[in-house]
């Protein structure tokens, strides 16, 4: 077994972890492609493939799981309103905030609120890095293509039923 050599310059990869470090610690800001490219210094396509080989997710997908991940800490830590919760995480719509966060882990703000709440085994000292990392979404694919899978389930679940 060979394995595969980064294909990207360590330079590339300083200026892309840049970017990536930016968005980490200010998830809740607007990252359009264009802002990350100009905080890498290179253009826009080629930012956006260079992330997505470099880290395995395309730009907006990553930011879309810093902001899950830091809206589930906010449940799970704070009595925030949820409302409030969506605002402070970078969304400008609630609708989309809760259809993004129902997509991506599967439960409502509410439900994910109750569950971890109600775990009855809570972590002790666990440093928050590694307690993100263990709680930080898995998105390999986009949420419109979770949606078209899930309709055609759907879909062929109830032509099954019809006879």
């Amino acid at each position: 077994m060979s394995e595969e050599l980064p294909s990207q310059s360590p330079e590339l990869l300083r200026r892309l972890l840049r970017a990536k470090d930016r968005m980490d610690a200010a998830s809740d800001e607007e990252w359009p492609v264009s802002r990350l490219a100009q905080v890498s210094c290179v253009s826009e396509a080629h930012f956006a493939r260079s992330f997505k080989e470099a880290f395995g997710l395309p730009p907006h997908r990553y930011l879309l799981t810093r902001r899950i991940e830091r809206a589930k800490a906010l449940l799970r830590e704070t009595d925030l309103p949820i409302t409030e919760i969506a605002f402070r995480t970078g969304w400008r719509s609630l609708g989309t905030f809760g259809r993004t966060f129902r997509d991506i882990t599967g439960k409502n703000p509410g439900e994910i609120r109750e569950s971890e709440r109600g775990a009855v085994d809570e972590p002790g000292r666990v440093p928050a890095c590694v307690l993100g990392a263990a709680h930080r979404p898995h998105l390999t694919m986009a949420v419109s293509e979770k949606r078209r899978q899930m309709a055609d389930l759907i879909l062929g679940t109830q032509e099954k039923e019809i006879p």
